[in-house]
Parts: C-alpha cells; structure tokens; sequence
C-alpha cells in the first residue's frame, strides 16, 4: 500500500542506500513492515539503529504525508511504479518516493538536460544560461534545474520561452516555494512540466536538503551542463554526482578573470566538454534520441526581449566582430585552386602555435579526428590536451563536432 512507501522512506537512521538494500530484499515495502527485527538483520548494511527504525510500526506520520498530498494536489510516484524515470532508478541511492505536481511522463524518451550554476551570477551568466535554456528546448531538449535565483531560474525561463517541456527538482515540499519570487516560474514549471521532490509537504528549505537534492538533477539527466561556478559552488556537488552515475559534463567557458566562473572552468581542465550553444549538448544525444532531436535553424534560435519588440525588417540580429587569429580573404590569384588555399590557410596557423600545439594539432590536417584519438597520439595527460583544446577553440583554431570529435576551423 501508499501509506507503507511513506513510511519505509520516511524512516530515520536509514540512508536511501540502505533503504534501497532493504526493499531488494523483500519484496515491497508492505512486506518490510509486517517483518520482525530479527528478519532486518539479513539485509547487507543494516545497522541496529537502523532496524531500530523499521521496528517502529507507528503509521501516523505517513498517514499525515498522504493527506496533506490529497489536499494539496500532490501526485506520488514509487520506486515500482512505471512512471517512475529509468535513468534516476539507475542510480546508487534513487529516492524510494517522489512527490510531484504537474506531468511526470517522457523524461526517458528525449535528452534530459541539467542546467546549474551559481545564485549570484553575473549579467552574462544570466544572459548566456537563457539564451542556452532556450537553444536546448529548440533543438528538443527536456531542460531539469533547482529553480534556484540566478543561473538555474534564468535557464528555466529561457526554456519556457521556447515553449519546452521543464522539470524543477526542489529543496523542500512540492508546496513549498523558494524562493518566493519564482511563485510565477514554480506555477508555468507545474503547467509546461512538473516539480519534483523527494521531501513530503510541508518540509521547509532546508540547506542540508540542496546537496542531497543535487543528485536526482543529475540522476534524471543524460548530461549536465554547468554555465557558471565559483571555486565552492553546489554546482560543483552535482557535477561531481553526475560523474559518479556516469553523465555527461559540458560547460560554458567563462572569463579567467572573473571569480564566478573559476569552478566551472576548473571542470574544463578536468576534462569537462567545452560547449557554446544548446546544439553543442543536444546534438551529443542525436543517436539516442534521432526522432526527437532537430537542430535549431534561422540566425538566431534565441532574441533578447528588446530584440522581439524591433520592426520585423530589423529583426535580424548583428553577427559579432572578431579579429580574426589570422587573414582569410587572402587575394585570390587566377592560378590558385581552393584546395590547396586551405591547405595554405591551415600550415600557416599551425606554424603560428607552439611547437607543443602544433604536434597535438597534426593529425587533424587530414580532417576530423576524436578527441580521445588525440590524447592517445600526444602521450599527454587528457587534462591537459582537454585544456589546450578548449583554448585553441576560443581562439578560434578549432571546432568541436558532434560524437566528441574536433576540427581544424
């Protein structure tokens, strides 16, 4: 019954591992509760303290739990339902119950995409996780967050202006929101996705519950891109969860000299996959998902609000200058021929680099090359090679493409 999942998660002394473990040896949580003390000895990791709890068959908490949820409009998934996501059953410590409001259903038939970063962003980190929470809805992506102020908020509103399917995973109670000015966000959250939580009703934002809420973002995700991250971040935690349940790390360089983005680009040096757009991360699920996935076409697949309110003959945004790393509209003599022009383009930037990144570049003037290919033909450390990369790719030397391959630009 309901009321015996409530109860088995709500058990004190038990961590989610150890809860997990004593589901797996019985058959559901009705048979764990009608069982003696004795019989909670067999299960691997039990502790007497946490038998202690099983012991206690008093169902008033729980029956509370579900009341306040009927009153509230709060759904409950368990752990055997099959609504219940694939990728976040997967996990060492899934949580056994889920309280959620909204439409819990097709989180594992598309890419599910984390998008984290810091509270007190900057105004780029602000613009720039927007502009990806809109690009990944675009090319059919279900973007998941902490609807936290800052980063997580931001790209949960560009994400709605795409008209995309989103998932906020909370700190506290489905009914409860924080921070109170995302009352407006929790609600399109609710009507263009769900809310999710692994705390019952009433359970207030505590900020033990944040870390520990951190790893069901990235349970629930093939990926988690991180868009800004000072040294200590809660980013961090759930970038650190995702590499432990074996996701994907993308993340938006970000300016060295800025305070905020010194963890995220810490990640880069770590191997982390250097991204600039929404299709940069969606477009590495495209054999997953072929029939759900599109890459977002026009000039731009995301117009700032002053942008949608310009005369439509002015809609068409300014591409950036950028002084280019060296000239390309060469003059073209009669007897030049367009393949050999490349080539010529390609030695002299190559002959403008450091004799260390002009060895780690050679086997692309062949063509397209995967990065692990490169690590392996350089003999050095992947960090480092990941970094160079990522250098080389803001100065505009190379390109990264789909399937974790890189190219000379």
């Amino acid at each position: 019954m309901l009321i015996h999942w409530i109860w088995l998660a709500t058990r004190p002394e038990l961590s989610d591992r150890l809860k997990l473990a004593t589901l797996e040896a019985f058959r559901d949580p009705e048979d764990i509760f009608y069982s003696d003390k004795e019989h909670y000895a067999n299960v691997e990791g039990m502790t007497q303290a946490g038998a202690e709890a099983l012991s206690d068959k008093k169902l008033t908490q729980a029956q509370e739990i579900l009341d306040d949820c009927v009153e509230k409009g709060i759904q409950i998934c368990t752990f055997h339902d099959a609504a219940y996501p694939a990728r976040l059953k997967n996990i060492a410590d899934p949580p056994l119950v889920l309280y959620y409001k909204g439409n819990l259903t097709g989180l594992d038939s598309s890419p599910v995409i984390g998008v984290v970063g810091t509270r007190k962003a900057s105004a780029y980190g602000l613009n720039t996780s927007k502009k990806m929470g809109y690009q990944i809805a675009k090319c059919g992506g279900i973007l998941v967050s902490g609807l936290a102020e800052g980063n997580d908020g931001s790209a949960m509103t560009g994400a709605l202006m795409a008209g995309g399917k989103v998932v906020g995973v909370l700190g506290c109670g489905a009914d409860v929101v924080y921070p109170a000015i995302h009352r407006s966000l929790y609600k399109d959250t609710e009507r263009n996705g769900c809310l999710i939580s692994e705390f019952p009703p009433k359970t207030p934002p505590y900020g033990w519950n944040f870390p520990k809420r951190n790893r069901i973002i990235s349970g629930l995700s093939n990926g988690i891109l991180v868009v800004e991250a000072p040294h200590k971040s809660g980013s961090l935690i759930t970038a650190r969860d995702a590499l432990e349940q074996g996701r994907d790390v993308f993340v938006v360089p970000g300016n060295i000299d800025v305070d905020t983005f010194v963890g995220s680009n810490a990640l880069l040096r770590e191997g982390a996959i250097a991204v600039s757009s929404g299709w940069d991360v969606v477009s590495e699920y495209a054999a997953l998902y072929p029939d759900k996935i599109r890459e977002a076409t026009g000039e731009s697949v995301f117009l700032s609000e002053h942008e949608k309110t310009v005369p439509e003959v002015a809609q068409k945004p300014m591409q950036p200058t950028r002084k280019p790393l060296f000239d390309r509209k060469r003059d073209k003599k009669p007897i030049d021929k367009d393949e050999k022009k490349t080539y010529s383009v390609q030695q002299d930037v190559l002959d403008s680099l450091s004799q260390e990144e002009q060895e780690l570049l050679k086997p692309l003037r062949k063509g397209a090359a995967l990065v692990d290919d490169l690590i392996a033909a350089s003999e050095l450390p992947a960090g480092k090679v990941l970094s160079m990369l990522t250098m080389l790719q803001i100065r505009g030397v190379v390109e990264l493409l789909p399937g974790k391959r890189v190219a000379l630009k």
